[in-house]
């Protein structure tokens, strides 16, 4: 049977949201030998029971920092009614601030760049660059609170609440701005997740689409575009590199490049190289994301081909999370998975929220 739109817009937010959780236990492996040895313990790593994350450790089935500023953006459309920045930044700094979860000796916005590395991994959730500028905003007054230097997935990762609400409204690019903005005030991010955001808009409004690719490329060169960023045709070209052969798996193409990263791990970056899209800064990790959408054959097999590639592999999870649920529908995504998400119950009921305040458009 044919997905109707609604079917496409929760299997958005509730794909991008269990890929987050089924990467979460190896989310940051960087280092390539112990990754081989952990995907030789288990080919299908999803939902590894005992976390080998070297950063932080969250029991199996919970979101990361990615995932819970998803789970957060959600909340406040859906309180609101649509996009309230206000509303989201103090959401934002209760949710990852003062008092929370998240509230720890290494997270702290404040903590001395020269203190002592911490042990790691730490017990609980790591917070991201962003947000950390974020709370030091936000507790000096400013008006504009989001970070000006961040460059990384954040704003990607958390798409799939926000395009779901305006998918195929014309202000949503803008309304997508003013959301990464909050926390991510940097040119760069911001053009990267409106494309993004246009990749998953097409899949929530047409379903699985072959020529998806030509189509985003064709809005990113149309000179009367919505919401026009200066960098769209930068994004553009970055998006039609040899990358996205269709006949080349997220893994073989990213072989060369996870390769590298033990050895260049500790040295400077001087220019771009293929092997930065394992981490999680843009314009590389949106590349690789977007690799791992346009050659999927399934839900499953893009997860586990995106986390066998190490790195920061929830962000790229998430994004090729949303894609995929868009495409396939609530019923595509396995039920062993959604069913070891922690949030997911949460996560569905809130979904359906959504659909029921977009009735009218829908």
């Amino acid at each position: 049977m044919a997905l109707t739109l609604a079917d496409r817009a929760i299997g958005a937010i509730i794909g991008s949201a269990v890929a987050d959780a089924a990467a979460q236990p190896m989310h940051w492996v960087y280092d390539l030998q112990k990754l081989s040895q952990y995907l030789a313990q288990n080919p299908e790593p999803e939902f590894r029971p005992e976390s080998v994350n070297p950063f932080y450790r969250r029991e199996t089935g919970r979101q990361s920092c990615y995932g819970d500023q998803a789970f957060v953006l959600l909340e406040s459309l859906l309180e609101c009614g649509g996009l309230d920045e206000e509303d989201l930044k103090r959401r934002t700094y209760k949710f990852f601030g003062p008092g929370s979860e998240y509230d720890t000796p290494v997270n702290d916005p404040y903590r001395d760049k020269g203190a002592p590395r911490p042990q790691l991994p730490i017990e609980g959730p790591w917070t991201q660059a962003s947000l950390k500028s974020f709370i030091r905003n936000v507790d000096s007054g400013k008006t504009e609170t989001g970070c000006v230097s961040d460059t990384q997935m954040d704003g990607v990762a958390k798409l799939a609440p926000i395009v779901t609400f305006y998918a195929g409204k014309p202000e949503m690019l803008e309304k997508i701005e003013d959301a990464i903005r909050v926390t991510q005030n940097n040119d760069m991010c911001v053009a990267v997740t409106l494309a993004a955001a246009r990749f998953l808009e097409h899949f929530i409004l047409n379903g699985a689409d072959p020529d998806a690719l030509t189509a985003v490329l064709k809005q990113l060169n149309d000179p009367n575009r919505k919401n026009p960023q200066e960098l769209d045709k930068a994004v553009a070209g970055l998006s039609r590199t040899e990358r996205f052969t269709p006949n080349r798996s997220v893994y073989i193409i990213t072989t060369k490049l996870c390769r590298n990263v033990k050895n260049r791990w500790n040295r400077p970056f001087k220019e771009p190289s293929d092997w930065s899209v394992v981490f999680a800064g843009l314009p590389g990790a949106f590349q690789a994301a977007l690799h791992g959408v346009l050659t999927a054959v399934g839900f499953e097999q893009a997860v586990r081909e995106n986390m066998s590639c190490g790195g920061c592999s929830c962000s790229r999870s998430s994004f090729i999370g949303a894609c995929i649920g868009a495409q396939v529908g609530l019923q595509g995504i396995p039920a062993s998975w959604k069913s070891r998400t922690s949030r997911y119950g949460t996560l569905l009921e809130l979904a359906r929220s959504v659909k029921v305040l977009q009735r009218l458009s829908w």
